[in-house]
């Protein structure tokens, strides 16, 4: 007989980004669905990997992530946003940017807490929150523009609002977070218990000269916040799953409590690859430049087609209407691009726990100009 278990997380299957992928790859089709790059990262990243093996930096590096490491961050974080963190007590590496989100959530969550979640939303944040034995307060960001409506989220603060998440750029949408937005942030939270997690994993991955709204630069929020950042993003190499969380002293030592009986320590010949690599400041100052100009021609190439689009100031992503040529689900419509053009995207339904529709799809970006060609000789066709 099989033991029987109560699930934590019984109305959660496997995520779209999975079926999709799977979907492009039985159908051999261009997968413009998930966030990864199809170009190579950069050699001496895995020339630095590969010395530090060969060197034998093979074994455990310190449970909050090797001091070098974590050096190079606080001045990258000091040069970015004048703000002087200790690298001792208030940064620790971890295997990846979702995993620290968890952390965060896991740190401060008790039963019957409640967190405010926008929508749409990354994928992990809803089941990150529940399998704590919370409850994700819904707010849905004002379609087409996604922006915060406050005034909503006022309304929905009450003593049992733990924590509130932000993600800028915003990942599905490419919406970013503007200096008013975070003067209503700092608003809501003033003289409250209210902590925030912030997903900033696409600091970099921003555009149209607007300047990136981090936590890390307002002394008075990082207080209170869970600042959550990846590597993958920043130097194309999202398999590595590996990232970092600031905070303050207090909720760091906090944080590293669960940290520490977790993972307890990440992959140590790339992170004395990692704290090497960070010199070259060029490499990370660069990259929202590059990935405007892929952005750019991706928009003129999709003009060809019968898609509108929903401009994207961030991330790898930029979302398109449909809603001009077609009335089918979203969801419908790209099983049936995926199967019948050789295109994948997602679904932005899959964003919203209640499966709302704006007719919009998600389409990544970050890929090889020969990619993106590909993919839209293989749209125009879609009437």
């Amino acid at each position: 007989m099989t033991p029987q278990i109560t699930s934590k997380l019984p109305d959660v299957g496997t995520t779209i980004f999975t079926v999709m992928s799977q979907l492009a790859m039985d159908c051999n089709a261009i997968n413009l669905g998930q966030g990864f790059p199809d170009y190579p990262m950069n050699e001496e990243l895995t020339e630095l990997v590969n010395k530090a093996m060969k060197d034998g930096h093979n074994q455990y590096v310190h449970m909050a992530g090797l001091l070098q490491l974590r050096e190079r961050l606080a001045e990258k974080i000091e040069n970015l946003y004048s703000n002087a963190v200790n690298p001792q007590t208030q940064i620790t590496v971890t295997p990846g940017g979702t995993y620290a989100i968890y952390t965060s959530l896991t740190t401060i969550l008790q039963p019957g807490d409640e967190v405010i979640v926008f929508e749409p939303a990354y994928d992990s944040y809803i089941p990150n929150v529940e399998v704590n034995g919370a409850k994700a307060v819904r707010v849905s960001l004002q379609f087409p523009s996604y922006n915060i409506p406050w005034n909503e989220v006022k309304q929905k603060i009450n003593d049992k609002t733990k924590a509130i998440i932000i993600n800028t750029p915003h990942n599905p949408t490419g919406a970013v977070l503007s200096e008013d937005d975070i003067n209503e942030l700092r608003n809501i939270v003033s003289n409250t218990n209210i902590m925030i997690v912030s997903d900033e994993v696409y600091e970099h991955l921003i555009y149209d000269n607007i300047q990136h709204q981090s936590l890390l630069r307002y002394p008075d929020l990082l207080e209170r916040s869970f600042v959550c950042f990846s590597f993958g993003k920043t130097y194309h190499c999202t398999g590595w799953k590996i990232g970092y969380c600031v905070s303050s002293p207090y909720l760091m030592s906090e944080f590293k409590k669960v940290h520490q009986f977790n993972c307890f320590s990440c992959n140590s010949p790339v992170q004395f690859a990692l704290a090497e690599y960070l010199k070259n400041e060029e490499a990370y100052l660069t990259l929202g430049d590059l990935m405007q100009q892929k952005r750019d021609y991706f928009r003129t190439l999709m003009e060809q087609t019968p898609f509108k689009v929903i401009p994207s100031h961030g991330s790898y992503f930029e979302c398109y209407s449909y809603k001009d040529f077609s009335d089918e689900a979203d969801d419908q419509l790209a099983i049936s691009l995926t199967k019948k053009y050789g295109v994948a995207t997602i679904p932005m339904s899959s964003f919203y726990k209640d499966g709302t529709d704006n007719k919009v799809l998600r389409f990544c970006f970050g890929k090889k100009e020969e990619t993106l060609e590909k993919a839209i000789e293989r749209l125009l066709k879609v009437r």
